[in-house]
């Protein structure tokens, strides 16, 4: 599946709904904000360079790779929300690229989200962008891994954006730092990490 650029600029208005299920989540992967190939077809981290699914899959987190370039199925859907896996995402708004995001924004979505996972009471969170994180928190010291700090109640871990613009990261050390985040959730069991 493609999208000409009209496609995707009309995908600017489209609102993309968080994924969780109907119990409480494990883990919330948080990303930055929907890009236009997420809001096309309604699925967080949909872009075909995105390394996110990929990544989960590596790191034991889904039993199969999704494939999210066309969009989730429901059967995909459930394979995150039956393992205690939800995703949302620090602003709603949907840009071309998160650099179009205002640092008022990116504090009032930290404000919007913490009030959801207050509702969600997850065991675990992942931040998607270290960047995105000092930001957004005012946490201008903030490093990649488990902070110091609970959010919302859960435990706090900023772990590498997936996006194929974040060249520093491959799937394999994606995958290293979500399992991470999964073990704390019991999503993965501990003698399935590796170092990074």
């Amino acid at each position: 599946m493609g999208f000409t650029r009209a496609e995707l600029e009309a995908a600017r208005d489209r609102v993309v709904p968080d994924l969780i299920g109907h119990d409480p989540p494990r883990l919330v992967f948080v990303g930055i904000n929907p890009g236009l190939w997420t809001a096309a077809t309604q699925t967080h981290f949909a872009h075909p360079s995105n390394r996110f699914y990929p990544a989960l899959h590596r790191a034991g987190i889904t039993s199969r790779e999704l494939d999210r370039v066309e969009g989730l199925d429901e059967a995909d859907r459930r394979e995150l929300t039956d393992r205690g896996i939800a995703i949302t995402n620090v602003v709603a708004r949907t840009t071309a690229r998160a650099s179009e995001l205002t640092t008022a924004e990116l504090r009032s979505g930290a404000v919007e989200l913490v009030a959801r996972l207050e509702r969600w009471r997850p065991e675990v969170v992942a931040i998607a962008g270290v960047g995105v994180y000092r930001t957004a928190f005012r946490r201008p010291q903030a490093k990649l891994g488990p902070q110091p700090e609970p959010l919302a109640g859960a435990r706090n871990f900023v772990v590498p954006n997936p996006s194929g613009l974040n060249a520093h990261e491959t799937v394999d050390s994606l995958a290293a730092w979500y399992r991470e985040a999964a073990v704390a959730a019991g999503i993965v069991p501990p003698e399935d990490v590796t170092d990074r």
